[in-house]
């Protein structure tokens, strides 16, 4: 492993590009922007289109940007390219965190505690009780289901689409990052830890670079002890510069795209590196 040297900031270069063919225009949202207000400040952000297409800046229900445009026909491109500063620091950790009674959890913990299309907690629960039943509660009960979903899934690319379920992941075990996010917020709602799905872009900062090409990542977020904390499952280890780019009960929240209409995806590249200030 490299020889870590933090510094208060670092400024990072994150974005993608992808293109779809697309046999007429169609409607379309795109999610793929630095959420706004968090720990990663964006200094710099430019669009792309060709063909030119027009971008309008919305706000979903969970305080994500997207962006709603109509593409095509033919060849769509889009490109994102941003400039962010993140804290040099991993992940903050609170391995005293209570685990909250339902009945004093805020409203907006509330909603994380139920089951959603991906993560299918009450269909878990008996098998979240078996596996979890006898661990500590609060932050030791979370990192416990990490520890199990990081030991027991093996991550495959191509092993998962867009009708996988967090279920299915646990009968196949394996997957990949947001498969390993599935089934970590599965358990924890079924052990009535509230638990949202985050996506973003998670540069190789402090590791050892992966050998297969960037892309977007998946992880999730636990709610204890009075805030949100990072869990990753897929790496089970606390990571420098991540960028959020949405939050959600899962990922139909955050898809990277969503359209109206056929759209085959022809191209795609994902960024996420270390640049000079």
């Amino acid at each position: 492993m490299p020889d870590v040297v933090l510094k208060n900031r670092i400024r990072l270069r994150a974005g993608c590009e992808f293109a779809y063919d697309l046999a007429s225009a169609v409607p379309a949202l795109v999610q793929v922007t630095a959420r706004r207000g968090e720990v990663a400040h964006v200094l710099r952000e430019t669009w792309e289109t060709h063909p030119h297409a027009r971008m309008d800046d919305l706000s979903d229900l969970y305080g994500n940007t997207i962006h709603r445009a109509t593409l095509g026909p033919g060849i769509a491109r889009i490109r994102y390219d941003a400039t962010v500063e993140v804290p040099a620091e991993p992940d903050a950790a609170r391995p005293d965190a209570r685990q909250h009674a339902i009945e004093e959890l805020p409203a907006g913990a509330l909603h994380y505690l139920l089951a959603s299309r991906y993560c299918e907690s009450d269909v878990l629960a008996p098998v979240a009780a078996d596996l979890f039943g006898s661990a500590p509660a609060g932050w030791p009960l979370a990192q416990a289901v990490c520890d199990w979903v990081h030991a027991n899934l093996g991550f495959r690319y191509g092993s998962s689409d867009s009708t996988t379920t967090a279920r299915d992941v646990y009968e196949r075990r394996e997957g990949v990052c947001r498969d390993f996010a599935h089934l970590f917020i599965t358990f924890c709602r079924a052990l009535n830890l509230p638990a949202r799905y985050v996506f973003g872009y998670l540069p190789d900062l402090f590791v050892e670079p992966a050998p297969t090409p960037m892309d977007f990542y998946a992880w999730a977020e636990v709610y204890l002890g009075g805030g949100w904390w990072t869990f990753d499952p897929r790496n089970n280890q606390r990571r420098a510069g991540r960028v959020v780019i949405g939050r959600g009960r899962d990922a139909v929240d955050v898809a990277m795209m969503t359209t109206w209409g056929r759209a085959e995806l022809v191209g795609f590249e994902v960024w996420a590196e270390e640049v000079a200030p």
